[in-house]
């Protein structure tokens, strides 16, 4: 069959298989490789990209199902050569360790933000709960989204890169 969506800003037509999942159609059809694909259960959350600006795991949604939606994936964060604040805040406030859940987990804050741009530690810990990492323990996540939040309301444009153990 065929399907059309618009994925980071460009529309893309192929020739899939029915049951092709989405995961698979961004990483082995058109080479977005910075979705991971973790657990095949739906439990990681490594798989979360962004459609219509919601977070969805996809590795729950048919590629045929995401047909005339608009796909966004972590490559599509950054613009103009300008990283993301959410980017940003994840390399400032050393919000990965191995990296393997970071692109669900910037592409969730990303969706958080637009929905919400001045969100509460609680507000970051929900969003974030459908997803597993395995390494930081969460803290330097959150304080990357609240970082990434501070950036976005001009509080931190002008100052020196957030370390671990500095106040917000």
């Amino acid at each position: 069959m065929q399907v059309t969506m618009t994925v980071n800003g460009e529309a893309v037509t192929r020739e899939i298989e029915g049951r092709l999942l989405l995961v698979h159609f961004l990483r082995d059809t058109l080479g977005l490789t910075g979705t991971h694909w973790g657990c095949d259960t739906s439990n990681c959350g490594t798989c979360v990209v962004l459609m219509d600006g919601e977070p969805v795991k996809s590795c729950t949604v048919l590629a045929a199902m995401a047909g005339g939606h608009e796909i966004r994936t972590v490559e599509g964060l950054a613009a103009g050569g300008e990283l993301d604040p959410v980017q940003r805040g994840f390399m400032n406030c050393h919000g990965l360790q191995c990296g393997f859940c970071t692109p669900g987990m910037m592409m969730t804050a990303r969706a958080l933000l637009d929905r919400n741009p001045d969100p509460t530690e609680h507000e970051i810990r929900e969003a974030i709960s459908g997803q597993i990492c395995r390494c930081t323990g969460y803290k330097n996540i959150v304080e990357s989204i609240r970082w990434a939040a501070a950036e976005q309301a001009g509080v931190r444009s002008t100052l020196e890169p957030m370390t671990v153990g500095s106040a917000s």
